[in-house]
């Protein structure tokens, strides 16, 4: 077949209204943390179900912000998924602490809580939770679990907003990080956010981001330049109020998707468990070893047909060389779940700025490569 338009994996597209916003912003002059930024913490906050949201430059920072003002730092452990993108364990190595792993499940990619349980020592004082391509993980039990040994709760929410468990969402069961980063489903370019419940916990963290500072020239502790601007506010904000639509839409593409790919020989298709609410921030495929060919084959075959793919995560963060012998990560957890996973994941287009027959397309195009 003759490709005439490659459908990409992501596509950034922002409304006229949004563009407005931003442009109000630029002709007004106040681009630092000024009015903008406090309206989209006032904003977000409320999305999440949360007390407070305190705005930061990315979501990398907004976990390093989060652990520092939980108080994580050397001689501490954190546990986090081996299945993630890689800021989460940077996150926690920039505080001094130290990372230790823990097992997926992959009917959700997020970590397993009977695999978190055994991880957990006397030197553990935080759990960073990754929620994985817009569904949250097992949150009841996790809370449950942190009670239970006295833990911090930290959700790496950077690919989950709005999503939820049992009507809570996201970013509301814990100290809650968020991402803005381009190909995100509310976007900013760059940008983060922290949610929390702690009015101390929030303060702590808005001295941070500013040097430290209490008032001007009034200094707390030492600080960083982690503040979110005012063009940056204005672009997130004014996508609050379409986000619903958003989420429909790729709940629609999903659907789609799922319902074409079913009975494919080889494939193992995402799914909403029971209770949750999937945002399908990407969509995300398990090519078996019962597949007419493997997933780096499929990836190729579908860009023949003009159809974008992409591996999230092609290697578990056990096995990154930069690791095996760095003095703050132990490698030692045995997560075969994760690293079947990297070996078998795929994703293909879900989001809302896919044409009408897109979702046809790449059903076909994927039953084709797959000789089905």
């Amino acid at each position: 077949m003759v490709v005439t338009r490659t459908i990409p994996i992501s596509f950034v597209a922002l409304a006229s209204h949004v563009q407005a916003a931003v442009a109000s912003v630029v002709a007004s002059g106040q681009l630092a943390q000024g009015p903008e930024v406090a309206t989209f913490e006032e904003r977000f906050a409320a999305f999440c179900q949360a007390e407070h949201a305190v705005a930061v430059n990315n979501g990398t920072t907004a976990l390093v912000a989060a652990l520092i003002a939980l108080g994580v730092g050397p001689g501490d452990e954190v546990i986090t998924s081996p299945f993630t993108f890689i800021a989460t364990v940077n996150a926690i190595i920039a505080t001094g602490a130290t990372v230790c792993f823990a097992d997926v499940r992959d009917s959700d990619f997020c970590l397993d809580p009977a695999a978190v349980d055994a991880a957990v020592t006397t030197r553990t004082a935080a759990l960073v939770v990754p929620h994985l391509f817009g569904q949250c993980a097992d949150m009841g039990e996790f809370v449950e679990l942190t009670e239970r040994h006295g833990l911090a709760l930290v959700e790496d929410a950077a690919q989950a907003h709005g999503a939820e468990w049992h009507g809570r969402r996201a970013g509301s069961f814990g100290t809650g990080c968020f991402s803005f980063y381009a190909t995100k489903n509310i976007t900013t370019g760059e940008g983060g956010m922290v949610t929390t419940g702690d009015p101390e916990l929030a303060t702590r963290i808005q001295r941070q981001r500013n040097h430290g500072m209490v008032d001007r020239y009034v200094y707390a502790a030492p600080g960083h330049n982690w503040r979110m601007t005012d063009v940056q506010a204005a672009m997130g904000c004014a996508q609050l109020p379409d986000y619903d639509g958003v989420v429909a839409a790729r709940q629609r593409n999903a659907a789609g998707l799922s319902e074409g790919l079913c009975g494919t020989v080889g494939l193992t298709t995402p799914v909403e468990l029971p209770g949750r609410r999937h945002v399908w921030h990407q969509y995300t495929l398990l090519v078996t070893p019962a597949a007419a060919v493997d997933r780096d084959v499929l990836l190729v075959r579908l860009a023949a047909r003009g159809v974008g793919s992409a591996i999230h995560y092609p290697i578990a963060l056990t096995d990154v060389p930069i690791f095996r012998d760095h003095p703050l990560v132990v490698v030692t957890a045995d997560v075969p779940v994760a690293r079947r996973c990297a070996r078998q994941v795929l994703s293909i287009p879900v989001h809302q700025h896919l044409a009408p027959g897109d979702v046809a397309h790449i059903v076909a195009s994927v039953r084709y490569a797959l000789g089905s």
